[in-house]
């Protein structure tokens, strides 16, 4: 009698759930292009963050208040229209 092997569809149930398990929890992040400069190092007042800019584009995540609202504030950024 032939040997059922069930190992491999409980493995792929399992990273299938775990992908999207991860996906659901990764953290939101915003994109601003940066107006003056294509590439530089942001850093945010008040902090020890920092963040790059390249190709005239500085992701942050949403959970960085501090970060969310310099770049709000200042001329320099503008948020991405989605």
């Amino acid at each position: 009698m032939a040997k059922i092997d069930t190992t491999s569809t409980e493995v792929q149930t399992s990273s299938e759930s775990a992908l999207s398990s991860s996906t659901y929890s990764s953290p939101e992040s915003l994109n601003f292009h940066d107006k003056l400069y294509t590439s530089r190092l942001l850093i945010v007042p008040g902090t020890d963050r920092s963040y790059k800019v390249e190709k005239a584009t500085v992701v942050v995540p949403a959970s960085d208040i501090e970060a969310v609202k310099f770049l709000k504030a200042s001329d320099e950024y503008e948020p991405f229209k989605e």
